[in-house]
């Protein structure tokens, strides 16, 4: 084969990376699944949407926008990540909060893992290729070190990741009927904030200063409020755990947290939590490993290693579907014994339409899914023609 031609295949495959790359970054930012609850007691006057929860990679987030209309005025939207919570928490589901911990901890190491794999298959010399994803990986291994192990390393992690956690933290759904949706300060923090004004001191949550447009939902101030929160908790429970700031520790007491909220079951609770610290432990090294692993592989043109750099973000909208499905599998299979209603264990809608109790389902993919379908169909085009240039190349 001469140079024109396979210098042309090059320069496709290596344009159709590069975009997908930009797709996976757009992926990061954007809503992948939603999730909505619709009954007679939430008319579609008022909730449009229902009781809406939008799933990002990093994150679950609040799907339901501010009412203005003629009829309806809200100074801010209901919050229905926890409305949902509230809702669920009575058949004894545990908070939303308290799923995909590993997945949603390492979320944004896995995106910039992908991206460092497709610049390697964008590479036609192995040499080249070897020391490009060596230098890549090395960076995502010191940046995922310091991030899960080091002093403050929880700093390490997006705003959304952290804006996520702290909004389970700083607010609780409201015990009451869920006929008459309301949030509320509860839990740690409202025993803390009330302590505090009743001696006289103004406190403004993280979430109140928001609203008011003040430049306190900033990072630091978000991890200044989980650490306020997480030694009161030290305290109140006798175990006095210095804070470290990493996010090991993060993860692990935030999960912790999640599960206690409605169901505060120390018995169940611990071995979960034990659980947690070591599918952590075994995906930092787990990722390790295949870092070292790829670029082994990458010592050559072809093979099944060389091929898994694009095969697996050309997979990741499969990859989304089984973790999805198996996280509304273990909610409707680890039901806690202390919900206000006893069910038998349930498979949640995965796709489409569904129903439990007066409670109608809605289970549908987001833009994001949407982009990782795109990317589906740009990197399978991109393996085509590598695998048509390695062809020619070899006869």
């Amino acid at each position: 084969m001469n140079a024109e031609p396979r210098n042309k295949q090059t320069l496709i495959v290596g344009l159709l990376s590069l975009i997908g790359i930009a797709i996976l970054a757009a992926i990061f930012y954007a809503p992948v699944w939603w999730v909505s609850l619709t009954a007679p007691n939430y008319p579609a006057e008022s909730f449009p949407d229902g009781v809406r929860i939008q799933f990002h990679i990093n994150g679950v987030f609040n799907g339901c926008s501010k009412q203005d209309k003629q009829e309806i005025t809200e100074d801010e939207a209901l919050d229905c990540v926890h409305e949902m919570d509230t809702i669920n928490h009575y058949v004894g589901m545990y908070p939303i909060a308290a799923g995909g911990p590993v997945e949603r901890g390492f979320g944004q190491f896995l995106m910039v893992f992908m991206a460092v794999m497709l610049l390697g298959f964008m590479c036609t010399k192995p040499r080249v290729r070897m020391l490009l994803m060596s230098a890549g990986f090395a960076a995502i291994a010191a940046w995922m070190y310091l991030t899960m192990y080091g002093e403050e390393g929880f700093r390490l992690q997006n705003e959304g990741y952290i804006s996520a956690l702290v909004n389970a933290i700083d607010q609780e759904a409201a015990s009451g009927s869920a006929t008459e949706p309301e949030i509320v300060i509860g839990g740690i923090t409202g025993v803390l904030k009330k302590s505090l004004e009743d001696s006289g001191v103004e406190v403004v949550l993280p979430s109140q200063m928001e609203r008011q447009g003040a430049p306190s939902s900033s990072k630091q101030n978000m991890i200044d409020q989980l650490r306020t929160t997480f030694e009161i908790d030290q305290n109140n429970t006798g175990r006095n755990e210095a804070w470290t700031g990493s996010s090991f520790q993060v993860i692990a007491w935030h999960y912790e947290q999640s599960l206690g909220r409605y169901f505060n079951n120390r018995e169940e609770i611990v071995p979960m939590v034990n659980t947690l610290n070591i599918a952590l432990q075994v995906a930092f090294w787990g990722l390790i490993g295949a870092m070292a692993l790829l670029v082994f592989g990458a010592r050559k043109n072809g093979g099944i290693l060389y091929w898994l750099l694009v095969l697996v973000p050309m997979a990741l909208p499969l990859f989304f579907i089984i973790d999805y499905s198996a996280w509304l599998w273990w909610y409707g299979h680890t039901l806690n014994d202390m919900g206000a209603f006893s069910v038998k264990p349930f498979m949640p809608t995965v796709f489409g339409d569904g129903k439990v109790a007066q409670f109608a389902t809605h289970s549908y993919p987001d833009k994001g899914f949407g982009l990782m379908m795109l990317l589906f169909v740009v990197l399978a085009f991109a393996a085509l023609v590598r695998r048509k240039q390695f062809r020619v190349s070899v006869d």
